[in-house]
Order: C-alpha cells, then sequence, then structure tokens
C-alpha cells in the first residue's frame, strides 16, 4: 500500500477539512496528509500476553515537535472497505513527555482524533493505552483465546495525523504467551524470550502485515524451491488438528501453481497464509497484500473429505494479493486510514475475486469439479429467485454496504440486499468470460484479462490503482466490443445475470434432492433449507432465520424471528417439515406451522404444494461446455 494516487488538495476535500481550516469552536483541524517524509521512526511494542483477559497493552514513543499533535486511531479498514476501526476497545489513553502527563482532548467532531499540546524541548512523546477486546462474540470478533493470539496493528497502534501512512517508519515488537509460535509477512529483526522484534516498515505497510500466533503451530512450504518463498502457516486449537493429509498438501500447493499460471507475476516478495483451525477464534477471511487471515474448522485437514465446504477461502483471500491489494479501485487508494475510502469498484475487486476463488479452487483440486459447479448453482438460484431485492436496487448500488450495514444481521436479506457485488459480480464476471469465449470462438477467456489486467510488472508490489474505464479498455483490447455498456447493464440493471452458464453449456433447474452444497451447509448450519419451495429458512431450534420477500411464507404471514413449534400438529423437527413440504404436493391442504411470536402462539397456513425444490446445474446437449474449460487445471 504505497499510493500517493490522490492529491492533497482532493484529500482534504475527502476528509471534510482543508490544513489551515478551523472548526466551529476555533479548534486546530486534523491536518491532512501529506506526501512528505515523517521525521523518525515511530516505535510501537505490544504486550499480547494477557489472555486470560483478552487485553492488548500498548506502549509507543512517536517523535514529535513542540506544539499542537493529532494522533489517529485507524478508522478505515482496508478489506473492511468502511468505517469499522475499532475505536470502542480502546481504552486508558496516557500521554507523557520527559516524564510529565499531558492532558489530550478527543476532537470534537472526529472521535478518531486526539489532541495533545508538545511542550517546549520535547523531541517525541510516550504513548500507552490498552486494546480492551471482545470477550465472547455478541461484542465482536474474538481476538484472543488461551491458545491463539490474533495481532491486528490497526487495534493496537496510534500514528501521527498530516502524513501518508507510507511515509511513516515504524519499529514494531510483539510479546508472545509463552511457548507461542507465529506467522506473519513481517521480516523479523530479533527475538529476546517471548518478545519478537520485527525491521522497520512503514506504517501502511505494518496494519497490512497482521499476526496469528499460537500454541499449536505449523509452518509449511507451499512453493518448495519457487521463486519467492510461500508458506502456510497454521495455529489451531489441538496439536491433533495439525495433521496435514499428503492430498490436502498438495492441493495448497497446487493454488500456489495454478495463480502462478493464471497471472504470471507475483506482487509480492513473500507471502504468508495465515491459517487458524479454531472454533475459539473468531472467523475471519481477510485479505492482505502479503498474507491473508484466514480460519476454518478444526477437522479441516483431520477430515478432508467432509471439509470441503468454504475450501475456497484460501484461493479468494490469495487472489486479492492480485486484485485488491496490488491493483485496487482507485477511491480506495487513500493515503491513510482515516481518509475516506470510495467503494464503488468492489464488483471488480471482490466480484472477480469470488469468481477466480471458485474457479481456482477447482483448477488446484481444493475443490472437484462437481463441488465447484455445486456451489455456483447455488449462487445462480440467489439471483434467478433468491434476490427480490433486484426490484429496486442494483448490484452497483450493494457496493455502499459496509458503510450502511457493516455486516450487521438484516430483517430481510434477500429483499434490501447486502454486499451482492461478491457473488452478484461473480455472475457478472461468468457472463464476461463467455462472452469473451463467444466473440473469440473460444479463443480467448477471462484468463486473458487476468493476466493483462493484474500481470503486470513481475515483482513490482507498489499499488497500481484502476478505474471503470481501465477495466473497460483492457477488455476491448482482449476482443472488441462495447465492453462499458455491456458491465453498466449488468451492474445498474434489476435482473440477475444468468447468461454465463447458459452460454457455458449448463443450464440452472431445480429438483427435490438437495446438492452436496445444501447438505453440507445444513449440516454445518444446523438450518433446514427451503428458500426455494416454501421461501424460508428455519434453524433446527426452529428459529426462522430468513423469509424469502413476497415468497409463499412472507405471504401467509411468517417473519424472520419467529419460532416453529410444530408442523401439521406434530412437534417441528428438520425432517417433519420437509416431509409436510413434500406431502403437500399431493395434498390441497396448506402447510400449518404453529409459531411462536414473542409470547403469542397463532397457526400460519402455507398454500405451497409445488414440492421441495433445490437448485443444480444441467449439461445441455450440444453446446460446448465452455464451464468445464474454465474449472480444468492448467
Amino acid at each position: 500500500m504505497k499510493s500517493t494516487l490522490l492529491a492533497s488538495a482532493l484529500v482534504a476535500a475527502l476528509a471534510g477539512v482543508g490544513a489551515s481550516a478551523v472548526r466551529a469552536d476555533d479548534a486546530p483541524a486534523v491536518p491532512a496528509p501529506q506526501d512528505v517524509a515523517f521525521n523518525g521512526t515511530l516505535k510501537l511494542t505490544v504486550d499480547a500476553t494477557d489472555v486470560d483477559h483478552r487485553i492488548f497493552r500498548v506502549k509507543e514513543t512517536i517523535p514529535a515537535q513542540p506544539g499542537p499533535l493529532v494522533l489517529l486511531f485507524p478508522e478505515w479498514i482496508p478489506g473492511h472497505h468502511s468505517p469499522t476501526g475499532p475505536i470502542d476497545q480502546f481504552a486508558g489513553l496516557v500521554v507523557t513527555a520527559g516524564g510529565k502527563r499531558l492532558e489530550w482532548v478527543r476532537d470534537k467532531y472526529n472521535v478518531y482524533a486526539f489532541r495533545v499540546d508538545v511542550p517546549a524541548g520535547a523531541s517525541s512523546v510516550d504513548v500507552e493505552f490498552q486494546t480492551l477486546t471482545p470477550q465472547d462474540p455478541r461484542q465482536g470478533r474474538v481476538v484472543m483465546t488461551p491458545d491463539i493470539v490474533n495481532v491486528q496493528w490497526n487495534q493496537v497502534s496510534l500514528y501521527p495525523a498530516g502524513y501518508n501512512a507510507d511515509r511513516i517508519p515504524v519499529d514494531a515488537s510483539v510479546k508472545l504467551p509463552a511457548g507461542f509460535q507465529y506467522g506473519s509477512a513481517l521480516e523479523q529483526a530479533g527475538k529476546d524470550g517471548d518478545t519478537v522484534t520485527f525491521k522497520t516498515i512503514d506504517y501502511d505497510d505494518l496494519v497490512d502485515s497482521p499476526v496469528f500466533a499460537g500454541r499449536y503451530f505449523k509452518r509449511v512450504d507451499l512453493d518448495p524451491n519457487g521463486r519467492s518463498p510461500v508458506h502456510l502457516n497454521i495455529v489451531a486449537d489441538s496439536a491433533k488438528a495439525l495433521e496435514i493429509k499428503p492430498e490436502a498438501l498438495e492441493a495448497h500447493r497446487n493454488l500456489v501453481k495454478q495463480m502462478d499460471k493464471l497471472y504470471g507475476a507475483r506482487h509480492y516478495n513473500h507471502y504468508d497464509f495465515l491459517l487458524a483451525l479454531t472454533e475459539k477464534l473468531g472467523g475471519i477471511g481477510l485479505e492482505h497484500h502479503r498474507s491473508s487471515e484466514n480460519s476454518a474448522s478444526p477437522n479441516y485437514f483431520t477430515e478432508w473429505d467432509k471439509s470441503w465446504l468454504g475450501r475456497d477461502l484460501l484461493s479468494h483471500e490469495y487472489n486479492h494479493s492480485w486484485d485488491g491489494k496490488y491493483r485496487r479501485g482507485a477511491d480506495l487508494a487513500t493515503p491513510n486510514f482515516n481518509v475516506p475510502m470510495g467503494d464503488s469498484l468492489l464488483w471488480v475487486y471482490e466480484g472477480q475475486t469470488q469468481f477466480w476463488g471458485n474457479v481456482v479452487a477447482a483448477r488446484s483440486g481444493l475443490l472437484s469439479q462437481d463441488q465447484a459447479r455445486d456451489l455456483l448453482a447455488f449462487v445462480a438460484a440467489t439471483y434467478d429467485k433468491g434476490r427480490p431485492g433486484l426490484s429496486w436496487r442494483n448490484i452497483q448500488d450493494t457496493t455502499n454496504d459496509p458503510t450502511i450495514a457493516q455486516r450487521r444481521p438484516l430483517s430481510y436479506r434477500n429483499y434490501q440486499m447486502s454486499e451482492d457485488y461478491y457473488s452478484g459480480g461473480q455472475m457478472v464476471w461468468l457472463d464476461v468470460d463467455t462472452k469473451l469465449r463467444e466473440l473469440t470462438k473460444n479463443k480467448r477467456s477471462l484468463d486473458d484479462f487476468a493476466k493483462a489486467f493484474f500481470g503486470m510488472k513481475d515483482g513490482d508490489w507498489k499499488v497500481n490503482p484502476y478505474t471503470f474505464e481501465d477495466v473497460a479498455s483492457t477488455l476491448n483490447g482482449i476482443a472488441p466490443y462495447d465492453w462499458a455498456t455491456y458491465l453498466r447493464d449488468r451492474i445498474d440493471g434489476h435482473k440477475g445475470d444468468l447468461e454465463g452458464i447458459e452460454r457455458g453449456g449448463w443450464k440452472l433447474v431445480y429438483n427435490d434432492k438437495p446438492s452436496d452444497v445444501v447438505k453440507a451447509a445444513e449440516g454445518r448450519r444446523h438450518y433446514t433449507d427451503l428458500t426455494y419451495s416454501a421461501g424460508f429458512a428455519v434453524s433446527s431450534k426452529g428459529s426462522i432465520s430468513d423469509v424469502l420477500w413476497d415468497g409463499p411464507a412472507f405471504k401467509a404471514g411468517l417473519s424472520p424471528g419467529m419460532t416453529v413449534v410444530a408442523v401439521n400438529n406434530k412437534e417441528f423437527d428438520g425432517d417433519t417439515l420437509k416431509d409436510a413440504v413434500t406431502a403437500a404436493k399431493t395434498d390441497k391442504a396448506p402447510i400449518e406451522l404453529l409459531v411462536k411470536n414473542f409470547d403469542t402462539y397463532k397457526t400460519i397456513k402455507i398454500d405451497y404444494h409445488e414440492g421441495l425444490k433445490y437448485p443444480h446445474l444441467e449439461r445441455v446437449k450440444g453446446k460446448p461446455d465452455w464451464l468445464g474449460e474454465l474449472y480444468k487445471a492448467k
């Protein structure tokens, strides 16, 4: 992250203030970031040993000149695409200079900014504070357990306002719990007991280089004798989870090989997958330029044949090293972490990465082709029947959702929509792939776009921003066409995009047999999915989690938050409910649900008689199998 894309005037406008502006109360404004070198090196030490209280204890020494100083806690977090910096976890701030305590005041209009007056004669300030991380998932993502610690530097540091983040050098160190080993893209400078010191790095790249550390740890080489190191760093709840089957190791090594073949270039000097196999640490999938934070269930390796659902996570996050980190939308390439980001091109950043995450997982053997197709059918059904919200919103507008919803639960997600630039974007890029094949008689495909757009400048990892016009122009260079209009029709339109599947030699169908994806999802999430039949999903305990807007259940009066107690006068369970839906296919009587709504019980009658429906992809005879070619290993 070394972009200097935005000029200072534009930065000031985005920040809402100018460097010399004043607030209504005449307090000095937060200085806008400038592309000038910071005078000195920030010293940062983090004590991560208090896993019982789940507290990080932070000390910093920040070079400073006498006069006003503004310290910032990171607000806009890359990969979150939103102002989600956990300022609510920040506590205990004490600032001193020359042993004398300095009073600080939080900016009246910006809760992420802290002002202090540096006294005459001082050349630095010392800062101490604590980060009080969540004790349980209701408070946020758990980042400390007795066996695993996840250090995200944006949570445990302040930095001086007025500078681009990549112009502030930092010497960082972390004290880990006794016996913990760690993985990170950071390079070690030294180690004293359980305290690790890292080589000097700019603040931008520090925040982009988190640490996974654990009592149970394994590091695996994924590219032996490769041109740049690639490692899989695993932390786990137990030693048993670290046992890797040969076929699993081979699939992860194939992932690196297939990405090399896709892009033909690497934009890192080394790469570290960070993978937590845990039921305790909070779940995560977060991209960085030279690493990624990932989590999976403890049986990820030990039950390789059963743990395949979600195995495209690593291929997705790894793909972001090219799409999202090296190249990212120009409005995301901000100079520091407190200038608002723009998310308008997330349908490329996340949508195309969702596409390649699925495809490269199949090419590498993380997924079989059948599993990849089943996952695609599940996504296709969402944009065929499962997103009634497309009647009023479009994929482009959902790029605002990281700021609007910030991944909070929604009452009717299928109608409200949320972050559909991921999977809706995936369908658009499948459409583009098959359109390229159609235009060139299968001589060109999205592989060619990937290499042209993301595979340039092998070895370079300075951020290289792009615009919509860049995307359309590159496509036009591969196969001349009105790509600007083609893309806008799909991301601004109000219907699901299934053209890629149909053009690729397959069609979406529904029958009463759940696919392996549906079975795995129902088993993992402990629910029954009737989205495409009766129009709702219900947990194993009867809690209604989703109701399809204007579907049969919705029209009957069912809503999220209700609890199903009985089905056709029988005690509720998932099988009983499915049996009732099946029976209603030949019975004119409605399906009767006894539900509890707060403290009230009522019977809801769902007049639905078409049986169970689950999505599948079916081969179209006589058409070329471009989808099969897409999933084939290169």
